[in-house]
């Protein structure tokens, strides 16, 4: 059975849709992706979001698909999912002992936890499905046939090793680490490709909405979109096309406010106004190696910024420096990860700012009065930065790229620098953030304590100087 006619069976997947033909184009998208056959309406539609003349005759082994956000992607990764662990044999391909394993890999544990919530939903919902399920936990499914669906977040480390029948990469173009990589994609699909070798018709199926025109998502589009003769599978398409339901109203008022924004959500394009903000190769510029922090010394005059965090979402950093003849040399940077109590951080960075005689710090002004009144307790002046977060980072730039500053060797910082992305606007000025799901809170302090000495002379005060 293939997986067209498992969703028009009443007996398996047919009662999972509220309306079935709602999503005539994913069941388009799924005949173009194992090569079955297609009527006059489905080849138009798959000639406008492949850009392949001729209609695919064979599976693929490989797939991406960039579309538009409410589409349906991580409904239909799951029931793809689900079909292959479920109607392949793979028997023939396993070691003894060994067991094929069809991979769900997410961005994060919230959106893994709704792939695994549908495919349980499933399997547990249809009375001949259930049947093949030998163990449920809380990642992971083994089903009769030596199979196990298992839904992960993007690490590279921790796929290595199974024969994959099949790994399923949802929303690819946001995958984020917060130490080992600016973007992990790479890494992940180089530790999953050995394993999907070995078992012959395996797949490689990437769904994403569209980010940057950066990453493996979009050099997969970039090369084989359009392709005749391409052996991979590019499936482009805006939220409209892929889910009739969505509200128009609700996308052209988006396109008012932010027309960047909504045609990357809604429309699927790769978005044209962002770009890296630093190279890797400008911050290894300026990473004094093997320096994870420096003591304080007599003679020298300290400045802070600190992100202060409510301690349910976002860390809260400290980044200490000094100015050394025309140099800013970073001492500390330290961040405390989420959740924490906010006075207990508080109070711990008074110690590390009182080693330093420091008294007065700046901080992000968005953060409320309750910084303010939380340093005073222990008779530290806190104050609003003049500058937001993008200046502060615009003013920082020119300092790495000049090499003027001295960082420290921390993997965080490195990450959380080299993620930041720049928005380029023609009205304004440009804008300096994290990506979706990324952080930048250590960048931030260490961008705003280098900003301010920046554009500081050198004065020299000792620690004991310093009053409180």
């Amino acid at each position: 059975m293939n997986i067209i006619e498992a969703i028009h069976d009443p007996h398996l997947f047919k009662p999972l849709f509220k309306d079935l033909a709602t999503w005539q184009s994913w069941q388009t998208f799924l005949k173009a992706l194992f090569g079955l056959p297609m009527s006059g309406d489905d080849l138009t539609l798959c000639r406008d979001c492949t850009g392949r003349r001729p209609p695919p005759t064979a599976p693929f082994r490989e797939a991406w698909a960039p579309t538009g956000r409410r589409s349906g992607k991580s409904f239909i990764a799951a029931l793809t999912a689900t079909y292959l662990a479920c109607f392949r044999d793979y028997t023939p391909y396993l070691a003894t002992g060994e067991r094929a394993v069809v991979a769900v890999i997410a961005a994060d544990r919230s959106q893994a936890a709704i792939i695994f919530n549908y495919i349980s939903g499933f399997l547990n919902s249809n009375r001949m499905l259930r049947k093949l399920v030998e163990a449920e936990r809380a990642e992971s499914i083994d089903l009769k046939g030596r199979v196990s669906i298992e839904v992960k977040t993007c690490s590279y480390r921790s796929i290595r090793g199974p024969s994959y029948a099949a790994v399923i990469a949802d929303e690819i173009g946001f995958w984020r680490s917060e130490v080992d990589s600016a973007n992990p994609a790479v890494e992940v699909l180089r530790a999953v490709r050995p394993g999907l070798a070995t078992i012959e018709n395996s797949l490689l199926l990437c769904i994403s909405s569209p980010w940057a025109r950066t990453g493996p998502l979009y050099e997969a589009f970039n090369r084989h979109h359009g392709r005749d003769d391409s052996d991979v599978l590019i499936w482009h398409a805006d939220t409209p096309t892929m889910n009739p339901t969505i509200s128009q109203k609700i996308i052209n008022r988006d396109m008012l406010e932010d027309p960047e924004m909504a045609l990357c959500e809604w429309g699927a394009e790769f978005r044209s106004d962002l770009e890296t903000f630093l190279s890797l190769e400008a911050i290894e510029a300026v990473i004094v190696q093997g320096r994870f922090e420096l003591p304080a010394i007599s003679g020298a005059r300290y400045f802070a910024f600190v992100d202060p965090s409510g301690g349910r979402r976002d860390a809260a950093t400290l980044a200490i420096a000094h100015k050394d003849k025309e140099r800013i040399i970073l001492d500390v940077a330290r961040r405390w990860k989420s959740p924490h109590d906010p006075a207990v951080v508080v109070g711990e960075m008074a110690v590390v700012l009182r080693s330093y005689g420091v008294s007065r710090i700046t901080g992000d002004r968005y953060a409320g009065a309750w910084p303010s009144q939380e340093f005073q307790k222990h008779h530290i002046t806190y104050e609003a930065s003049e500058k937001d977060k993008s200046s502060l980072y615009l003013d920082f730039l020119p300092l790495v790229l000049s090499q003027r500053v001295e960082l420290l060797d921390l993997k965080p910082l490195v990450h959380e620098l080299r993620s930041l992305e720049r928005r380029t606007r023609s009205a304004s000025r440009d804008l300096v953030d994290h990506p979706p799901r990324g952080y930048d809170d250590l960048a931030n302090a260490v961008a705003g304590v280098c900003a301010r000495l920046g554009t500081r002379p050198i004065q020299v005060v000792s620690v004991e100087q310093a009053s409180f």
